[in-house]
């Protein structure tokens, strides 16, 4: 049975004439009559009360309701009006609460000179600006508030006035106005509700929930609307995960057992030390889905440290022992080595099958990365071909088309984040039939998320550390309100490195011409609001690496690290650090994930508020892997009032990183959360809030679930069906095809 016809889905342009149609479109992303319904209001003004003028946010474009207190017209000589015939008009307006100063030139006068007489009402729109240390809006766009002479004083001032997300293009008026065009066709919306589900909840139907989010009367009629809104959302996305689910559960696969007394028992048999309760448990969950003839798709998510390598490779390993071979994935070169050294480190003789000297039950584990030289590609090459090679680990390299396995059994990528979707599918096309999956994350992802953007694939959780990893305390280093606190860090890093321990010092950037748009011919990057205030350059890696060398760190070893480092020049000064030929290592980001020596007890993370929280816990984890505690400093300069100062203090107080990723999570908008990486696509949450709304995700899912089980195909549900069809336009089927 065919989706149902949509009259929402009619285009703008037959409604609202092709200009407005095309500013939608353009500057808002929306094509549809549908499209315009669901762009709901971020909040609602009511007349009489006005917004918070002390609020607003500097250079962002913002809509407020307001009074005008009074306006003066200032006459002046400039170059173009020498004769004095230039003209300021200067409006104050208020809410009450603050002023705001509202300036217009020249031409632009005349017509607020007439209409934005004291005690007139309006709503401006326009950025936020500070001129002489006041704030203002030059130029703003306005619109009058005039009553309806039918309507009562109490009425006009209570009434709600809906403010859209908008632009300077297209102020949040004139979205109302097109709404109030379309209104009148979402008495024809299909509702994709299922009826049951609907009444079950208390739910109002779809045509009175968008008449009341774009018209409400009462705040009682937000609330419903909102309600209605968040499941269809929510609902309408976890059947889409579900089908997904269901799809993968009818694939063909070959179950991995790994043998009796094979590679994986020889391999448990040299561990120095005893797997964790995590571990173990997360390995049973694990080896029960290779067990099964259908695509085992987990994530693995666990803390920093917590040993996730580990249960990969023992996965791995179990794999190869059933005939099969493993790929691990990893986002860059360095880690990719890294993974390579630390599991043949691991594997001992087991890593040298075929080899001289190699263990019987062993295997070859080859490295496969982009900057490889030849012939050791070439070798590498034959040994997956052959089979020779039961493990290989590398970078997007093992994506190309030469790659090919003799039986590819099981895909691991590592920090899933960093990879697009198509590169995921790529790997997995390359089995007889399709692989196993095994994501695995340091980033926490709390349990909503999990559900919403990883919603295809089932959660394991790693969440104790392995014995012997130490503490690490943190503490933030406000180095413009208290220098001689820096100076005391790198007191305390050299004290660290007089231990016998080495130090890791983190930078944004890199520095040399990197900045330098005429050499780079990339455009500068946009400042952030700080940047602009401050006008300070992010602090870089070569410029505070020879600072350092020069002064504060003055006879230690210090080298530099960065991602435009030649990889084998990379590697040595991994090598190095690793075997305690360097004290410091001053370094961008590239440390952030995967990078283990023991030996390193301290970290300085400089200009630490220009890192998200998820990325401090990320670094962060690089210390204290010994036996010895750790010392992460936060290096700032933003003030103890800003909003940077309070997340660097959220970082410092705990190690949780769930905890912090929910902290994350709150300080960014929810579109980043299913993010461009994720989907491609705009988000398709509007309404919905990941972190707020966790009982409707939950409940959305269950029912969801339960749905799909019954009619997988919903042919008894066309209205959901054709709700689904509009979620996954095509970026967005392509995300949940391949993810």
């Amino acid at each position: 049975m065919p989706a149902l016809e949509e009259p929402l889905q009619q285009p703008l342009k037959s409604v609202l004439g092709p200009a407005t149609a095309k500013v939608m479109a353009e500057h808002l992303g929306l094509h549809t009559v549908g499209d315009l319904l669901h762009h709901y209001p971020r909040r609602y003004e009511e007349r009489g009360q006005l917004t918070h003028l002390a609020d607003l946010p500097m250079d962002e474009h913002v809509t407020v309701v307001a009074q005008v207190a009074d306006a003066r017209l200032h006459t002046f000589a400039s170059a173009k009006a020498p004769r004095g015939k230039g003209q300021r008009l200067e409006v104050t307006i208020t809410d009450g609460s603050g002023r705001l100063q509202l300036v217009f030139f020249g031409a632009g006068v005349h017509k607020p000179h007439k209409e934005l007489l004291p005690g007139t009402s309006a709503m401006f729109a326009g950025k936020v600006s500070v001129f002489n240390r006041r704030l203002q809006l030059a130029h703003p766009a306005y619109e009058l508030l005039r009553g309806d002479p039918e309507e009562s004083v109490e009425t006009w001032a209570g009434a709600l006035i809906p403010i859209y997300p908008a632009t300077a293009k297209l102020e949040s008026w004139k979205i109302g106005k097109a709404i109030q065009t379309v209104l009148p066709t979402a008495q024809e919306a299909v509702d994709p509700l299922p009826g049951t589900l609907r009444e079950g909840r208390g739910l109002v139907p779809l045509p009175e929930a968008l008449l009341k989010i774009h018209r409400p009367h009462t705040k009682a009629d937000i609330e419903d609307a909102r309600s209605r809104l968040k499941w269809d959302e929510a609902f309408v996305l976890q059947v889409a995960l579900a089908r997904r689910r269901h799809a993968d559960a009818q694939l063909p696969a070959v179950p991995r057992r790994p043998a009796p007394d094979g590679l994986l028992t020889a391999f448990d048999a040299r561990l120095p030390f005893t797997l964790t309760e995590g571990q173990q448990r997360v390995s049973r969950e694990i080896f029960a889905d290779l067990a099964t003839d259908h695509p085992m798709h987990r994530l693995l998510q666990g803390e920093v440290g917590s040993g996730k390598t580990m249960v990969a490779l023992r996965a791995m390993l179990a794999v190869v022992d059933s005939g099969g071979q493993a790929a691990m994935l990893a986002p860059t070169e360095v880690l990719a080595q890294q993974h390579h050294r630390s599991i043949v480190e691991m594997m001992g003789e087991l890593a040298e099958g075929g080899m001289l000297g190699g263990a019987e039950q062993g295997t070859k584990v080859v490295l496969l990365t982009g900057s490889m030289g030849t012939a050791a590609r070439r070798q590498a090459l034959l040994d997956l071909t052959t089979g020779e090679a039961g493990i290989v680990i590398g970078t997007h390299a093992l994506i190309e088309d030469k790659v090919q396995f003799h039986d590819l059994g099981l895909v691991v990528v590592d920090e899933q984040h960093r990879f697009g979707v198509e590169q995921r599918d790529a790997l997995r096309g390359k089995g007889k039939q399709p692989p196993h999956l095994l994501v695995m994350t340091a980033t926490p992802i709390p349990r909503t998320v999990a559900m919403t953007v990883f919603g295809d694939l089932e959660t394991s959780v790693l969440d104790q550390l392995p014995a012997g990893r130490s503490p690490i305390a943190s503490h933030v280093v406000p180095a413009a309100d208290k220098p001689h606190f820096l100076a005391r860090a790198w007191e305390r890093v050299r004290e660290e490195v007089s231990n016998g321990h080495q130090a890791y010092v983190v930078c944004p950037r890199i520095g040399d011409e990197e900045d330098d748009p005429k050499k780079t011919g990339r455009k500068k990057p946009p400042e952030s609001p700080e940047d602009a205030a401050e006008k300070r350059p992010p602090l870089a890696v070569l410029d505070v690496a020879d600072q350092l060398a020069k002064g504060p760190l003055k006879g230690l070893r210090v080298e530099v690290l960065h991602g435009r480092m030649h990889p084998d020049d990379k590697d040595a000064v991994m090598r190095r650090f690793a075997a305690g030929d360097t004290d410091v290592l001053v370094a961008t980001t590239v440390i952030e994930v995967g990078v283990n020596v023991p030996n390193a007890t301290a970290m300085v993370i400089m200009d630490a508020d220009r890192f998200g929280v998820s990325q401090l816990h990320q670094l962060r984890g690089r210390v204290g892997r010994g036996s010895a505690p750790g010392l992460c400093l936060l290096v700032t300069e933003m003030p103890e009032a800003s909003a940077a100062r309070q997340r660097l203090n959220a970082v410092a107080a705990t190690l949780d990183g769930f905890e912090l990723s929910r902290i994350d999570l709150e300080q960014r908008r929810e579109g980043d959360v299913l993010g461009q990486a994720q989907s491609g696509a705009r988000t398709s949450l509007r309404m919905l809030a990941v972190i707020d709304d966790e009982e409707i995700i939950a409940e959305a899912r269950q029912e969801a679930t339960a749905v799909v089980a019954a009619d997988p195909e919903l042919t008894r549900l066309p209205a959901l069906r054709t709700a689904l069809d509009a979620l996954l336009d095509e970026e967005r089927e392509q995300y949940l095809e391949k993810g």
